[in-house]
């Protein structure tokens, strides 16, 4: 089958590797159609994996695909469903995957696509556990948005943050796939929503997803304009994904007894913070990285109600490394999603 390998870091070829083997006990094999790109390709693609890997490896750690066939055991898809292929090599046995708290596995095996081979291929096949069918309505593009993008913003505004209707958001970077997710959820459950760009076209483009104030961060300090927007009381929320460029910033930004949500860090890892300004502040900092498996469905559920990811471009799978160029220079509106 044709694979979309990284043979070395940032050299990705596009390669014939062997396709899997047919499906036994609660295996699913799935024709893959259509892969998202995201900063953790990128990450990847750069050598920043936080675990040994080997290389070659098939890239890509969001997809769909449709079942092409299953083991004896599997009950809940069936040859012809579309689904989705949760990336992450969760147990299924200990106490926080009994919880459905995959994203927070005692027994992590690693990651598809980053640690080990990915979804950029012809055909994966997984445990029946980490195939989360498709509803109706949803195309395979959409859908290959669902488990690092949708379901990430769904663990972080309402498991994380827990954002309320009538409660103001600040999102940062709203032209990314998060960060324009985050305005569609936000806005969905009557919230008001602030966010920040990086240029003019963007402020537009935001506004039409329903923000109900754009930032280009380019042109003004963000947390002089949210304070003034809020009447000096700062947000409920800071939906959080850029790191050392904005945090000072971000905490800021909050009001007192405020929630900060990050998931990311773009621009580095290692942010000065004000100590004083957390206790005094009495701010609430949660960390949050990846999603659940419920998350997923849920995810799932908003799309097929409408509420559905913006796509920047659909691309051919060939096209994967010069797109992930376009996510390194920030050149992107929504996401980029590669056909099979």
């Amino acid at each position: 089958m044709r694979a979309l390998r990284l043979i070395t870091e940032e050299q990705v070829e596009m390669t014939v590797a062997d396709a899997p083997t047919p499906p036994e006990g609660d295996e699913v094999l799935v024709a893959m159609k259509a892969v998202s790109l995201n900063h953790i390709d990128l990450f990847g693609f750069r050598g920043m994996a936080f675990a040994k890997r080997q290389l070659p490896l098939t890239v890509g750690v969001e997809g769909a695909g449709v079942v092409e066939a299953v083991g004896p055991d599997v009950a809940h898809v069936k040859v012809g469903d579309p689904v989705v292929v949760y990336p992450g090599l969760f147990c299924g046995t200990c106490k926080r995957c009994q919880a459905g708290q995959e994203n927070l596995c005692l027994d992590i095996g690693g990651i598809m696509g980053f640690h080990v081979d990915g979804l950029a291929c012809e055909r994966v096949k997984a445990p029946a556990k980490r195939i989360i069918p498709v509803p109706g309505g949803v195309s395979h593009i959409q859908a290959a948005c669902t488990t690092v993008t949708f379901a990430t913003v769904q663990h972080m505004l309402f498991d994380n943050a827990k954002l309320e209707p009538g409660e103001t958001i600040l999102v940062h970077a709203g032209g990314s796939g998060i960060g324009s997710t985050a305005i569609k959820m936000a806005k969905q459950i009557g919230a008001t929503v602030i966010t920040t760009v990086g240029s003019d076209a963007k402020v537009e483009q935001a506004g039409a997803l329903g923000a109900d104030h754009v930032i280009n961060y380019r042109e003004e300090r963000f947390e002089g304009r949210v304070r003034r927007l809020t009447g000096k009381q700062g947000v409920d929320v800071v939906f959080e994904h850029v790191g050392v460029d904005t945090w000072a910033g971000s905490l800021l930004s909050l009001r007192r007894g405020g929630r900060l949500v990050t998931c990311g860090s773009t621009t580095g890892i290692s942010a000065k913070t004000n100590l004083y300004q957390i206790f005094q502040q009495q701010l609430r900092i949660f960390g949050s990285f990846g999603s659940s498996v419920q998350n997923c469905v849920d995810s799932l559920a908003k799309m097929a109600e409408g509420i559905t990811p913006v796509i920047d471009t659909t691309i051919r799978l060939e096209e994967f490394p010069v797109a992930i160029e376009r996510l390194r220079s920030r050149d992107v509106f929504g996401k980029i999603v590669a056909e099979i």
